[in-house]
């Protein structure tokens, strides 16, 4: 049974990340951020501001992290997600963080979402200004604390199948010592 959590910064390329190495595994995939968006449409409510009532409503995001755990609990997984690295610390065999430069992020999410580079870095700022003071209030997360990961990956100059190559190799040795000392 494997478990990876891959977490990061906004449009540092989690997503791509998590669903290209459940499928190199033969992994669930499973995200958080769409389980948030899920929740965000099912109660008719826009992204953002779904954002802004999770920080008043801790409900949401412990729903999220919950069915996260219990997934995690399942095993044979990758889940990804903004916490997934933290809440899942004491289940998953390797925790992945990726972080890229705000430019690289922004220009990312601006292609993906068709929008300005301008309204990109407003709408990642915000995410993560909103994120930092959620996690620390529900949880006493402090994102800027990345002790927890196995692997902390810059991807501003790396393209996919780079970061893909780096973290199977890490991975694959990682998983090959875990099961040796059991």
């Amino acid at each position: 049974m494997v478990v990876i959590a891959v977490s990061g910064q906004p449009a540092s390329g989690k997503t791509t990340i998590a669903r290209k190495l459940a499928e190199y595994y033969g992994l669930r995939y499973v995200s958080n951020g769409m389980l948030f968006r899920r929740l965000a449409e099912e109660k008719g409510i826009p992204f953002l501001e779904f954002h802004k009532l999770a920080e008043q409503d801790e409900n949401i995001d412990r729903q999220i992290d919950s069915m996260a755990l219990e997934e995690a609990k399942k095993g044979n997984v990758v889940i990804e997600g903004h916490l997934a690295g933290w809440v899942l610390k004491d289940v998953a065999d390797v925790k992945i963080y990726l972080k890229a430069s705000l430019e690289v992020r922004a220009r990312r999410l601006a292609q993906r979402e068709n929008m300005s580079i301008e309204d990109a870095i407003r709408e990642i700022t915000f995410r993560e200004e909103n994120n930092r003071k959620r996690y620390l209030k529900i949880y006493g997360i402090d994102i800027k604390d990345l002790s927890v990961f196995d692997i902390v990956l810059d991807t501003t100059y790396l393209d996919v199948d780079e970061v893909l190559e780096i973290l199977r190799s890490y991975i694959d040795k990682i998983i090959r010592k875990k099961r040796s000392n059991t």
